[in-house]
């Protein structure tokens, strides 16, 4: 059986990546969202907050992991962020398994991972697209966020590979800086390019 190809999708926040991942689910090329995955394992119920729990103590409850709480702490300790992201991750991979058994018969997957760099996921991907924009255009969308401060900013800024640095390691970059028909365009373009690579 054909493998997909996968195509590693990442921008650093507030650069549309949410929004750039929706236009390639809604061309019918299957997504993996990394965020997504996480935000379900800690909800409700979720099979992450036991072990959340004992590392943290007080951090979950019925309605799921305290984000704001474990932002707070995270946030000013390194080794707790770690800790936590030892627990996360072997999980969240395994579910990008299931995944790509799920869709083995699709000629393009997309795994939309925000830290790709940073964690060495693009080591194991075949094509990777970075969303970018303008930096003011970026700071401007991410400081109109609920709770979102200029100093939360530089400080989740400060922890991702810069954005020019993230475009000189692209295969493809898609612009955000412009309207929203312009960037599906280039997603269409894209797709089509990924599909047929031989036109």
């Amino acid at each position: 059986m054909n493998q997909p190809e996968i195509i590693g999708l990442t921008g650093s926040i507030g650069m549309g990546k949410s929004t750039v991942a929706a236009m390639f689910d809604a061309a019918g090329v299957p997504v993996f969202d990394a965020d997504a995955q996480v935000r379900a394992l800690q909800g409700p119920g979720g099979e992450l907050l036991p072990a959340i729990e004992a590392e943290i103590p007080g951090s979950t409850g019925p309605g799921g992991l305290d984000r704001e709480m474990v932002g707070k702490i995270v946030f000013s300790d390194p080794d707790a962020l770690a800790r936590l992201e030892a627990i996360v991750h072997p999980v969240v991979a395994k579910k990008r398994q299931i995944f790509l058994l799920e869709n083995a018969g699709a000629p393009l997957v997309l795994f939309d991972i925000p830290l790709l760099f940073e964690k060495g996921g693009h080591e194991s991907v075949d094509h990777i697209i970075v969303v970018s924009a303008p930096a003011d255009i970026q700071r401007k969308r991410v400081l109109q966020r609920p709770g979102m401060t200029p100093e939360k900013f530089d400080h989740i800024l400060g922890l991702q590979v810069p954005d020019a640095e993230k475009r000189a390691k692209a295969d493809h970059i898609i612009e955000t800086g412009c309207s929203l028909d312009e960037t599906q365009r280039q997603v269409q373009n894209l797709i089509k390019a990924l599909r047929d690579p031989k036109k």
